[in-house]
């Protein structure tokens, strides 16, 4: 969970980088999808380690370069104005967040999940973290258990009631202990 995040009511959408050029704009790693879901966000709230209550900025445009987002914030025009806002979390309320499809959930929702097996109704643990690595993300259970979050092993998500049912994969819990 990010820093905003856990002050309530903010998601972050990125975390701003290093400046990239002369004219303001600055690297971002997104939490959001590519740069067309930036385009479609244009008042945003920036927090800084720390910071509770961040500062408004708005989105002029968002682009990738490299394989990397570029944001430009309008009024930040140099390097200098640029490097003040590194490490920033770029944020949006709870309640403009985007309508998901059927099925789909936001990652930041699964934290804090209680996570059940379902042929014993065993409680596994809460979901601490995921963790992305190339393949499905991976739950990260405060035992430390990682279980891959896939449709095929969490089979019933109800992040209303903050619960998690799995069907392990035989050979899982042995593959995360000790």
């Amino acid at each position: 969970m990010s820093e905003a995040e856990a002050l309530g009511g903010w998601i972050a959408l990125a975390r701003l980088g290093r400046p990239r050029g002369n004219r303001g704009e600055i690297t971002a790693i997104g939490f959001a999808g590519g740069a067309e879901r930036y385009q479609c966000v244009k008042i945003v709230r920036l927090f800084h380690p720390g910071d509770p209550n961040g500062r408004q900025a708005e989105i002029e445009s968002a682009w990738e370069h490299a394989g990397r987002l570029i944001l430009k914030f309008r009024g930040v025009d140099s390097i200098s104005q640029a490097e003040e806002l590194s490490g920033a979390e770029v944020c949006i309320p709870a309640a403009d967040r985007q309508t998901l499809a059927a099925g789909e959930v936001y990652e930041s929702n699964v934290i804090g999940c209680k996570v059940v097996e379902r042929a014993t109704g065993r409680d596994l643990g809460l979901v601490l973290a995921l963790q992305e690595t190339g393949g499905p993300a991976l739950l990260e259970l405060e035992s430390g258990m990682l279980i891959p979050f896939a449709r095929a092993i969490c089979v019933e998500i109800d992040t209303a009631a903050k619960r998690i049912v799995v069907e392990l994969p035989e050979g899982l819990e042995k593959l995360n202990s000790p």
